[in-house]
């Protein structure tokens, strides 16, 4: 579907995510017992962008640093074939071993569960986490998979042919989240 056949609904913007990502901060902290054992983990693309911002309030509210890594999911998707013939594969950087940690993974939607499933079989081979945590910025349903996140922006409500188009200044060099709607 070419772009001009479709409407776009801007849902959040710069501020509304800062603050969104501020609640999800503090919500993490409350959880945290041990922040030497929580590691955030952002998946690929723009997981990675929230993981460090949800980093640096964190040392903000407590003087700490917390581990951080990013986690390419791209050959542990039950998807990739039907994707790409030949799949751009990124790194991974974890932090060292998982084993006894408590991880939150990171995403910027969470829609029908694949690619968080994908995600934790990807954790398991760096190690077997105490527990695992999921921060979304946008939960919009529709899942086809059992997986709920803990930390939630926000939740919105969409139809099937909808999607949500984050873009994080770091990425794309503006802040906001848009709902796409096709036309008609």
């Amino acid at each position: 579907m070419e772009k001009s056949e479709e409407m776009y609904l801007r849902i959040m913007d710069a501020s509304e995510i800062e603050d969104v990502l501020d609640k999800m901060a503090q919500a993490i902290l409350e959880d945290m017992v041990e922040l030497e054992k929580c590691v955030l983990v952002g998946i690929r693309t723009r997981g990675v962008y929230l993981a460090n911002r949800l980093k640096d309030l964190i040392k903000e509210k407590t003087g700490r640093d917390v581990s951080v890594g990013n986690l390419d999911i791209t050959l542990y998707r039950d998807d990739w074939t039907r994707l790409h013939i030949y799949p751009v594969v990124r790194s991974t950087t974890i932090p060292g071993s998982l084993e006894h940690k408590n991880v939150v993974l990171i995403d910027d939607v969470l829609y029908t569960g694949r690619t968080v499933r994908a995600a934790l079989d990807a954790l398991l081979d760096y190690g077997r986490p105490n527990r695992v945590y999921l921060a979304v910025l946008i939960d919009r349903g529709h899942r086809e998979l059992p997986i709920c996140a803990q930390y939630v922006g926000k939740n919105v409500e969409t139809k099937g042919e909808e999607h949500i188009d984050v873009r994080l200044k770091e990425f794309d060099g503006l802040d906001e989240v848009l709902l796409v709607r096709p036309r008609g």
